[in-house]
């Protein structure tokens, strides 16, 4: 939508230059240099936004302004990607109250992604400490609740696990794992972390189990090419029903779930 927006402008200022009697390749460049300028105005905006929070303060509150700026980002790559993303399921996720949902990972879109389908659920994601050292973005991305997991230290990762669950007791969002803990280069889920659905446990939420596709293609066809991205709601595990059974049971049924919906979509 900002890309439409900021679209609109330009043509409109295209046709004024046209008006005061511009030549049709002064109406283009104006046209273009209005566009680019937005688009450097918009990134400059978020910059600032981001400058303003505070990463050594324990987070107690989120300031709406961190998601809506996230959500906002994320549309806007989105769309300078060309991404064309479809929900199945969506009447499935809770209404009220937090959740923890568990998804395969294909693709550093991933996360874009499901934040921008499913903004008006303020989701925060775990995600590797690289990705929370990005300039600016990932200060906006602390500010919303994002955390980092150090999966190679078992402490640092129980410290993560912990955080998290105490962010979903406090309603400050829902949070979001990739249970396998990086990226498949090949399409084939790797195994999970059962570690990952302590959170859903120790949060006393339910666990929305969902499967994406089409994320991985999204490199090959930039910028030639819009890349069709879907996003499936397999199911929700009531918090009665996490807090009854093992995390290897919850992570054995999540990936069944996803590795079937994941063969039926390639068939």
């Amino acid at each position: 939508m900002i890309l439409v927006i900021f679209s609109v402008i330009s043509v409109i200022a295209g046709i004024v230059s046209t008006a005061l009697g511009h030549t049709p390749w002064q109406s283009v460049l104006v046209f273009l240099g209005a566009f680019l300028g937005l688009n450097l105005l918009y990134a400059i905006f978020w910059f600032g936004v981001s400058a303003t929070v505070d990463r050594k303060k324990p987070l107690e509150k989120i300031r709406p302004i961190y998601p809506e700026g996230c959500i906002s980002v994320a549309g806007w790559l989105c769309a300078w990607a060309g991404v064309r993303a479809e929900v199945n399921g969506m009447e499935k996720l809770p209404q009220e109250g937090r959740f923890l949902l568990v998804c395969n990972h294909r693709s550093m879109f991933d996360p874009i992604v499901t934040e921008y389908v499913l903004r008006k659920y303020r989701l925060a994601f775990i995600t590797k400490p690289s990705n929370l050292e990005i300039p600016g973005i990932s200060r906006l991305a602390v500010g919303a609740g994002f955390l980092a997991i150090d999966r190679e230290n078992d402490r640092e990762a129980l410290k993560t696990i912990l955080k998290a669950a105490d962010f979903l007791r406090k309603d400050l969002c829902s949070m979001v794992v990739y249970p396998e803990g990086t990226r498949s280069k090949t399409g084939v889920m790797g195994p999970f972390h059962a570690g990952s659905f302590k959170i859903a446990q120790r949060g006393n939420v339910p666990v929305v189990v969902a499967a994406i596709r089409g994320t991985e293609q999204v490199h090959r066809h930039f910028p030639f090419r819009p890349t069709h991205v879907t996003l499936d709601i397999l199911d929700v595990i009531p918090a009665e029903e996490v807090k009854a059974i093992t995390t290897q049971e919850l992570s054995a049924r999540s990936r069944a779930l996803i590795e079937k919906d994941l063969e039926e979509g390639a068939a």
